[in-house]
């Protein structure tokens, strides 16, 4: 599902952000990858969502190699994963339903289509009698769980998320992961980035381990 093969990541050819990584994530596995500040995990999900590409090394996701991606290919490609952020990246000015169904609508999909399965996200996620809120009505919880809601919206194969429950109390951070544990158990493949040892501890399964950009445990 996704496989890195000796990944080297250099910024501006000064920074090693990754050195000679590589692991491999099976289809339906639930993974944490967490280090500390700077250990490399954000450039690690940006170089599977290939919002970058590899300084070397070969980068596998859903069979597609990609280093072979074209830019008219990425889009494509992108549907089958979902993105989850800290920060969330709600658009303030559209209403829940209109940030969940975005990607919907600029794909051209048909409104009652694009209602259908933004009501589907939504419930997945609690909050299906909110579509018409904005998110400044919502609390940060509700958010991310919009956030979450966005990223389901097109059935990805791959779920990512980058620092989730970074923003959130410890009561919403884990009400936040048993909502990715259900994702996982529907069948989708769940990698989470974290710097929280104490929510990978308490929720367990395989955990990546990263320290200034070298994987120390990939957990298998």
């Amino acid at each position: 599902m996704i496989r890195f093969y000796h990944v080297d990541m250099n910024y501006r050819g000064e920074v090693q952000a990754l050195s000679d990584v590589s692991f491999t994530i099976h289809p339906r596995e639930f993974c944490f990858v967490t280090g500390s500040s700077g250990a490399g995990k954000s450039t690690l999900l940006k170089l599977i969502i290939r919002e970058d590409g590899p300084t070397a090394g070969q980068i596998v996701v859903n069979g597609r190699n990609l280093a072979g991606l074209t830019r008219r290919q990425m889009p494509f490609f992108r549907r089958r994963l979902g993105v989850v952020f800290q920060d969330f990246r709600l658009i303030p000015t559209r209403t829940v339903y209109e940030n969940v169904s975005l990607l919907l609508t600029l794909q051209g999909v048909p409104s009652r289509e694009r209602k259908r399965r933004a009501f589907e996200a939504l419930r997945w996620v609690g909050l299906q009698n909110r579509m018409t809120a904005y998110p400044e009505q919502l609390s940060g919880g509700e958010q991310q769980r919009v956030a979450i809601a966005r990223a389901l919206i097109n059935r990805p194969a791959i779920l990512l998320a980058d620092e989730p429950t970074g923003n959130l109390d410890p009561e919403l951070a884990r009400e936040i992961l048993n909502l990715f544990r259900e994702v996982n158990a529907a069948g989708t493949t769940v990698l989470v980035a974290t710097h929280d040892r104490q929510l990978i501890a308490e929720f367990g399964g395989r955990v990546l381990l990263l320290e200034k950009g070298r994987l120390l445990d990939d957990g298998e």
